[in-house]
């Protein structure tokens, strides 16, 4: 708007809208006009916004209870000098989506902070793998007669689990960790003694199993408990994991007085035991948890630019033990998110416990009770009750026993953080020994990148290759590859490491030449070192390809085994002609090395052993064909000396098999082509 329009536009003929852009320009015209356009245009509605740099990446992801306030804030505010300031110069592009609630905008920001992990957000692992207590089935009714056999399903089964739950089964949990449910189930066996075999298992079983034989199953599959009696054993177990202690123990006590009264001492004797039984674990206990069910406890420690969340869960009334949790991004995105104009939180400890709380329980179950270091927003309250359908509580301020399991917690987060602090030191001081071994530059090691390669078969067999990443001090095991050698003489590493290189970057030189060389997006990137598990023949093959795609040799490290492969004496071989170097045993460079090509190798050999196995044994083919039993199968392969040779069997071979018709072997040689 030029200056004789502004003149002539009176104050009252001057809408919001127009205001906001004239503003925002003044403040930020590094912008696009399109952007401040926008950003004047947002809605007063809850909502969630995305910002995104030049290149497409997510720079951060928030929501807002007024999508125009908060948005304009960011654009208003001078932020010159900070990390927000930095965050806002990046900004290109800017994507809203509107919702209804705060409750909805809260949600659908953590399930795209997951989904998008910006850069200047606070961001957990999405750890899917918590297992759970099955028991199977919902019990029912038991056809008694003596002639059938006892149904599986009428007798509910206690199961170790992971996955997506089932609604015809009961689950307890999320517990944190297979130990915890393995030691739940133990004790389950001890005082209620309800299965744990297989549905297959139970339906053939002819004689009481060894589990019957020391006291850890009632043995309902040969008949030695009756129905009734069972169901009233899975009921009390179900009543013990929802933390109803005192109750079970004293209706024990109450059936086995009963027992006593009608002279049936076997079986008042048999509950007597389940009551001491239970009463010694209970006291074994290390934390007696008093009347509560489920619980989550959660302390959070923040120090040296890192984070760490602790986890201790109570179910059943029993502390199960915790697991801690370390965020990423915590020094960019805290400053973020403290400058949100209607923030709640002001301490980084309360944003990083907000935003475990939000993503964390997207996807597992939440307690009715939380018992927390800091104080929680009264939003995520409300949004995580409006999931589950139930109220859900915080407490910052517990007492009493309580109390003692969030100092406990909060212990817990100071060792682990100091334990990632002192291990992270070490991680550095490898990859600045390494960086400089090999001259490259030290004023961003955080980026620094290197991808190994390695060769595994077997006599030829099922070769694979594996390439393993390491960035950012660590290991980046989501993207580690595997990759198939075919077409190659079995045995020819040279010519499989050719193979693996070729497909693996030959994308990257495509996209490196259409820029003009420069690696300008993240599919472009080439590593600062390629490492390959070899010496001189190996390196050879490498730089063959290298040139061939118009990539920099100089990126190439060979990892050769020194004198009889002993460790220590591993010596660096380069593709540019440098002269080999020793770093020492004692290096911190080659121990970084020497764990690097290690993962590879170890990588690179389960690849290749589940594959030589699914090869060997046909990856169940056989076994998923109608009709072919374990005998026919046995046959065939005994007949034609493994899977390879079923597969290159003709039909009238397979008909020359004992028990294959024609028909099946139809059938037979359909499956397998």
């Amino acid at each position: 708007m030029n200056a004789e329009t502004e003149k002539t536009t009176s104050p009252a003929q001057e809408n919001t809208v127009g205001k906001s852009a004239r503003n925002t320009r003044k403040k930020h015209s590094a912008h696009p006009p399109e952007l401040l356009a926008q950003v004047a245009a947002l809605p007063a509605l809850p909502g969630v916004y995305r910002y995104f740099d030049a290149a497409g990446q997510v720079l951060y992801v928030g929501k807002a209870i007024n999508l125009k306030r908060r948005v304009s804030s960011y654009f208003h505010t001078n932020h010159t000098g900070t990390r927000i300031g930095h965050m806002v110069a990046r900004i290109a592009r800017l994507e809203t989506t509107v919702v209804r609630t705060e409750a909805e905008a809260l949600i659908l920001e953590n399930n795209l902070i997951k989904q998008l992990a910006p850069k200047y957000n606070i961001l957990f692992r999405d750890d899917k793998s918590y297992p759970y207590l099955k028991l199977t089935g919902a019990g029912g009714e038991e056809d008694t007669a003596a002639a059938v056999s006892p149904r599986p399903a009428a007798y509910p089964r206690m199961a170790y689990y992971r996955g997506a739950v089932d609604k015809t089964h009961r689950y307890f949990g999320p517990y944190p960790s297979a130990w915890a449910v393995k030691d739940t189930i133990q004790l389950l066996q001890k005082a209620f003694r309800l299965r744990t075999c297989e549905d297959s298992v139970f339906a053939h079983r002819t004689r009481p199993c060894l589990l019957h034989q020391i006291k850890r199953c009632t043995a309902p599959c040969v008949r030695l408990i009756s129905h009734e009696e069972y169901s009233a054993d899975v009921q009390q177990a179900i009543r013990f994991l929802r933390g109803h202690t005192s109750g079970v123990l004293r209706d024990m006590q109450q059936r086995m007085m009963e027992y006593a009264d009608a002279l049936e001492f076997e079986k008042a004797a048999d509950i007597r035991d389940k009551i001491s039984a239970l009463s010694r674990v209970l006291h074994q206990q290390a934390v007696d948890v008093g009347g509560d069910a489920d619980v989550d406890i959660l302390a959070v420690k923040v120090e040296g630019g890192r984070a760490c969340v602790n986890l201790a869960m109570v179910r059943g009334g029993r502390h199960l033990g915790d697991r801690a949790f370390f965020p990423s991004q915590v020094q960019e995105a805290s400053t973020l998110a403290a400058a949100r104009a209607d923030a709640e939180l002001t301490s980084v400890e309360a944003q990083v416990l907000d935003a475990f709380i939000a993503q964390h329980y997207l996807n597992a179950p939440a307690p009715a009770q939380l018992v927390c270091s800091e104080r929680v927003s009264a939003s995520l309250l409300q949004a995580l009750s409006d999931k589950e359908g139930r109220r859900i509580h915080a407490s910052h301020t517990p007492r009493g026993q309580r109390r003692i399991w969030l100092e406990m917690a909060q212990q817990n987060a100071a060792l682990q953080l100091a334990r990632l602090l002192s291990q992270e030191g070490a991680q550095h001081a490898r990859t600045t020994a390494l960086a400089q071994a090999l001259e490259l530059p030290l004023d961003n090691l955080e980026a620094l990148r290197i991808e190994c390669f390695d060769i595994s078969h077997t006599a030829g067999e099922a070769t694979q290759a594996s390439c393993v990443v390491f960035e950012a001090h660590q290991m980046q095991s989501s993207q580690y590859r595997r990759y198939n050698i075919e077409g190659v003489t079995g045995g020819d590493d040279y010519a499989a490491m050719r193979q693996v290189l070729a497909r693996r970057y030959s994308k990257i030189a495509d996209a490196l030449h259409e820029q003009g060389g420069t690696a300008a997006t993240q599919a472009a990137r080439m590593p600062d070192v390629v490492l390959i598990d070899g010496g001189r023949g190996q390196i050879s093959s490498a730089r063959e390809v290298f040139e061939n795609l118009g990539l920099d040799i100089s990126l190439l490290v060979g990892v050769e085994k020194g004198e009889g492969r002993k460790v220590g004496l591993e010596e660096l071989v380069f593709a540019d002609g440098r002269e080999k170097i020793w770093l020492g045993k004692d290096s911190a460079a080659l121990m970084l090395i020497a764990h690097i090509r290690d993962e590879a190798h170890r990588f690179a050999i389960t690849g290749m052993r589940a594959r030589r196995a699914k090869v060997r044994t046909g990856g169940s083919r056989l076994e998923d064909i109608a009709g072919i039993g374990a005998k026919r199968r046995a046959a065939l392969l005994q007949r034609f000396g493994g899977v390879r040779g079923v597969e290159n069997a003709s039909i009238e071979e397979l008909c020359s098999v004992e028990g294959i018709s024609r028909t099946r072997a139809e059938e037979i040689y359909r499956a397998l082509h």
